[in-house]
């Protein structure tokens, strides 16, 4: 009878174990500016006004000798797609693209970082 009920025990433990399924989350946390990276994997380099911007994965960055800085994008670089994950919204009845606190107005073939 003791036996009969450690298996009963254990067959209860295993089958609660076995339905029960893990669900993951994916949370992406973006370095605050300011911080350094040494490596950066697939940067799009855009000048703006002969300065150089690093921009891979939705961050900026500048270069400063072998490293990176995590920048702010200045107003007026010219991208020629949006990052995934953009958002439309429209401010008094004008259309922009944001994708983490960086404005974007459509002109043309590109998108133009902007204040809002």
């Amino acid at each position: 009878m003791k036996s009969f009920k450690t298996f009963l025990m254990i067959a209860v433990i295993a089958g609660a174990l076995t339905s029960c399924k893990a669900q993951t989350t994916v949370v992406k946390v973006y370095p605050k500016h300011g911080t350094v990276v040494t490596h950066i994997s697939n940067p799009r380099t855009i000048v703006h006004k002969k300065t150089n911007y690093y921009y891979a994965d939705g961050v900026w960055y500048r270069a400063q000798g072998k490293k990176y800085i995590v920048t702010a994008v200045p107003a007026g670089v010219k991208v020629r797609t949006l990052p995934r994950g953009s958002k439309v919204v429209y401010r008094n009845g004008r259309r922009f693209y944001q994708y983490r606190g960086v404005w974007y107005k459509k002109r043309g073939r590109n998108y133009v970082v902007v204040n809002v």
